[in-house]
């Protein structure tokens, strides 16, 4: 799955989309999208990220107690 870097704008490629929706898991590993070569994991917090379009992260895949918030 690619996500955008909000920041920078860059795109990531999720690794592992289980650890994503896991809202246990704050940080992600994936990989900067740039240039024809691969280039190594890293770890982003999910709070860095949004989807390409620009809309955010869903609050059930960043917070485990998202149903008792008010």
């Amino acid at each position: 799955m690619l996500l955008q870097l909000k920041d920078s704008g860059e795109l990531v490629k999720v690794l592992d989309v289980q650890e994503l929706i896991d809202p246990n898991h704050d940080v992600v590993r994936a990989q900067e999208q740039e240039g024809q070569e691969e280039q190594q994991a890293d770890s982003y917090k999910k709070e860095n990220l949004t989807f390409p379009s620009g809309e955010s992260l869903p609050r059930c895949w960043m917070d485990a107690n998202y149903r008792n918030a008010k």
